[in-house]
């Protein structure tokens, strides 16, 4: 939601202001490698993983290149452009290495290792935001419905991967429901203190 929100204002701005493409790039090679994870290539039995990231890279896609189309130089054009580039060249080379380098059972054990460091590495992120929320006492960039998302998505994933047995899934997500479940304590502790006046709408991936 806070993400469609975000992009409803630039596209009202027609510009991307002073929001940072990074975090969708970031999310986009994070859904790639859980989709590779979750293809029959590696791992049997997990489509659903793929499925849902599928549609999550399709949607930080779109995202991205709403980002390039109202950069606001072309320095910021270019740099979004070569991290993209970055991010699928990355991606292909993970996903040649497992095919080229290991056989089913150790490729799904690199892949699995691969993606629950990005998983675990996208889950920390929001770290840095929860300082700044205890720092400034304000909750104007912990959006709400991102830190639901985020701990309704982690609880969902970390029993699906208990129902595997799979530990590549539910620890990271494990990791998720926890963090998302801190989000939700300093939202509600603060929002009585949030007093910003501002009609903007913050950024947070």
């Amino acid at each position: 939601m806070d993400s469609l929100a975000t992009f409803k204002r630039i596209l009202k701005a027609k510009s991307t202001e002073q929001f940072d493409g990074l975090p969708y790039l970031f999310s986009l090679l994070n859904c790639f490698i859980c989709l590779w994870y979750g293809l029959p290539w590696v791992s049997d039995g997990r489509l659903l993983v793929a499925t849902v990231n599928g549609t999550g890279a399709v949607f930080q896609l779109a995202y991205i290149s709403l980002f390039i189309f109202y950069a606001d130089s072309r320095k910021t054009r270019l740099k979004i452009i070569g991290l993209l580039v970055l991010v699928i060249c990355g991606f292909a080379l993970i996903s040649h290495a497992s095919l080229a380098c290991f056989d089913q059972p150790l490729r799904r054990q690199f892949v699995g290792a691969v993606s629950m460091a990005s998983l675990i590495s996208m889950f920390a992120s929001p770290l840095a935001v929860m300082g700044v929320v205890i720092q400034t006492e304000s909750v104007e960039f912990m959006p709400f419905y991102l830190s639901l998302s985020t701990f309704l998505m982690s609880t969902s994933f970390a029993f699906y991967g208990l129902l595997l047995r799979d530990l590549f899934i539910y620890f990271p997500n494990g990791l998720g429901v926890i963090l998302g479940a801190m989000q939700l304590v300093l939202y509600a502790y603060y929002r009585r203190k949030w007093r910003c006046q501002g009609s903007s709408t913050p950024l947070l991936a």
